[in-house]
This record gives C-alpha cells, structure tokens and sequence, in this order.
C-alpha cells in the first residue's frame, strides 16, 4: 500500500531539529514525509542529515504581512500539488500560514501542536492582533494539541477555539524525552570531578543548576537575589546558570547582572550544546520560570536524577508532583525559591526520597517512544475515520 503523505512544518529549522529531534525519523518508516521551514540552507542540511525531503517557505518570526503573504501563497500551491492527508505544524508563524494554506488547499487533517504562548505576558494592541491571529490559526485547524493540560485550560479561558478541538496527547509534551541519552549513568565518578574542579567547585559543595535563557521571563532576577540570601546562611553553595543572555530581547537587572558577575559562587557557563556534565555535577534543579510550554528542562533534569524546584504554572506542574519529585512554588516569589533552596539543604531526607524517583517518574510518563507512538496513533485514527 502507498504511503500517505504527511508534512511538517516549523517556522525555523532548529525547530525541527532540537523540538521534534528523532521524531520525523520515526513518523517517516509510515509516512511519506516532508519537513518544511524557512533558512533554505540550514533546511537543505537537516533534510541531509535525517535523509528526508524538504521543502524551503520563507517564514519569519516577525509580523511582516508581505512576506506572511508570499509564503502562504507558496504553501497553497505546494499542498495542491502534493496533495497531503495530514499537515500537522508547529511554532505560532509556521502554524498560521500552514493552516491556513491547508484549510485553503482542502488537507482533510490540519493539525496544530501548541507549545506555549508568548502573548500571554504581552498586552495593548499587540495582544489584539495576537490573540486574533491565535484563533484564526485554531479556527483553520481540524484538530489543535496544547503541549500540557495547564495550556488546554488557558486556551478555553482565553476562547481561542472550542474545547472539543482540543486534545493532549499522551501525558503532554510534544516529542518526550530521550532517557538513554539523559542518563547519569553515562558519567563517571571522575568525568564529575574533572567538571567540577575546572568549575571551581568543591566535593561538599551543594549545587543548584538553571539551564535555558538568562532572562526576565525565566525568573532569574528573583533566583539570583534568593541565592545571595541563602548565602548568609549556607555555606558550601554553588549556583551553574548554563545558557545565554539575550540583552535586547528580555535583559536582566543591572543589579543581577554585577551579582552573577562578581559572586564567585555563581559560575555562568554561557550556552552549552550539551547540558548532560552539567547536571550531572548538580544536586537540584532550580526553574522559576513565568511561563512555559512544557519545559525540556525539567524533564531532562529529572532523567538525569534531579529534584526539580519549579513555579506552579502549565507543564511544570504536570511534571513535578509536590513532594514526590521536586518541590512547586508560586511565579515571580522571590522568597519562596530561597524557602525551597533552603528545605533542599536542610531536609536531606525528604531530597533523596525527590532523587530517588526523579528519573523513573520522567521514564515512565515521557520517555520518548512512548510520546511518539501516542502521536502516530492518532494519526492512525484520521485513517480509520477517513474511510
């Protein structure tokens, strides 16, 4: 039997690549499939790469209607000519012009995975017009798939589609979670030691680790200032902020910025491809974050046997339950990430039973495969509903 057609889009390449990493492998032994984003030449070299075709739509991540409006017209003919039974996209601009290319090329399955939403820290005008573009997308997909049950719920509070267009899938996330690659195991008693004396960290050293973006968003302002506190009391600490700071989009305090820079208990590692030694060296994570989709991280960490400390927004609190395998704490609470850093120290007990579960906990809900097979099931369903 031929294979049907399935394409996937993202609005850059790295999407694809880091986002869906393994993921279109898998759906291409049952589909004939097209990956599809912008960049031509970082797109020519991934489709290399996972030896998939693809196809080049110039998409940005900005608003720029002339642009938006070549590449839908792209898309269109595109899908007219390949005639697909499912597009399924990713990312908010890829998702825009990709469903609505389909719906206006008639694709029986136009599927849209939500994975957070940006606009929510955003108001004015511009929440308007993202909020309008947010339901056109929905309104033009046949199926839409938040990342966690938090962003289902904030999706029907905000009424951008009608609750019975909406599904998560599986226990949430949008493509798992490697557990043989994120696995303590894979890192020897002496490759930490060698990490940690290069860091300048000490053997009885307690280390908390952030991993993602150096900014606003992620609620480092509050976790540096919570560190310095704990400090007065504590002292064989260390914090590893692993990651970027983006100055222009979302900047740090200046106060913040001269803490990081002169506490030498702070040891900013600037990006890492791979965060693995990292965590490995670490004792817990800390993640106070304003909002996410369904954080990486925080599934990552704990494969890696961390204690996660984490807000109690969607996804988070979908992969930490209280007390089992991290600790859950209000957003933007300066005080309370210094209460929790502080039990994490102090309560010992309650930190190995939080280690002890951590990884089985991620393996059971979200190791990969298991994320994948969900998903190609329901493309499997349009099959049988489609006959």
């Amino acid at each position: 039997m031929q294979k049907k057609t399935l394409i996937r889009i993202t609005t850059v390449p790295i999407s694809l690549e880091k986002l869906l990493s393994g993921q279109l492998e898998y759906m291409g032994n049952h589909y004939n499939l097209i990956a599809v984003s912008s960049e031509k030449e970082n797109l020519e070299k991934l489709g290399k790469k996972i030896n998939l075709p693809v196809f080049f739509v110039n998409l940005t991540r900005q608003i720029t209607p002339i642009k938006d409006l070549l590449a839908l017209v792209k898309m269109y003919f595109f899908f007219k000519k390949t005639k697909p039974f499912i597009v399924h996209s990713h990312t908010p601009k890829a998702g825009t012009i990709g469903m609505l290319a389909a719906k206006l090329a008639g694709v029986p399955n136009r599927l849209h995975t939500v994975a957070g939403l940006p606009l929510l820290e955003i108001g004015g005008k511009k929440r308007k017009l993202l909020d309008f573009v947010e339901k056109l997308t929905y309104s033009c997909a046949t199926k839409v798939y938040p990342n966690s049950l938090g962003l289902k719920d904030i999706i029907i509070e905000n009424k951008y589609c009608k609750a019975n267009k909406l599904k998560v899938i599986g226990n949430g996330s949008s493509n798992g979670i490697d557990t043989s690659f994120f696995n303590p195991e894979l890192y020897s008693f002496e490759n930490n030691q060698d990490l940690k004396t290069k860091l300048g960290i000490d053997q009885n050293d307690f280390v908390f680790i952030f991993v993602g973006r150096l900014v606003k968003d992620k609620g480092i302002n509050e976790l540096i200032a919570a560190f310095s506190k704990l400090q007065s009391q504590h002292k064989n600490i260390k914090l590893l902020l692993v990651g970027d700071y983006e100055t222009d989009l979302d900047p740090l305090s200046s106060e913040t910025l001269d803490e990081i820079t002169s506490n030498s208990s702070i040891i900013s590692t600037g990006f890492e491809y791979d965060v693995r030694p990292y965590f490995a060296i670490s004792n817990a994570l800390v993640f106070p974050t304003y909002r996410e989709g369904f954080p990486n991280v925080v599934m990552q960490a704990g494969a890696m046997n961390l204690p996660c400390i984490v807000t109690n927004i969607n996804g988070c609190n979908e992969i930490i339950i209280e007390g089992e395998n991290g600790i859950i704490i209000p957003v933007k609470n300066e005080n309370a990430i210094f209460e929790a850093m502080n039990d994490c120290i102090l309560k010992s007990d309650a930190i190995l039973r939080m280690k002890k579960n951590a990884r089985k906990m991620i393996v059971s809900r979200y190791e990969q495969h298991v994320v994948w097979k969900a998903i190609f099931e329901e493309y499997q369903s349009f099959e049988k509903n489609n006959h």
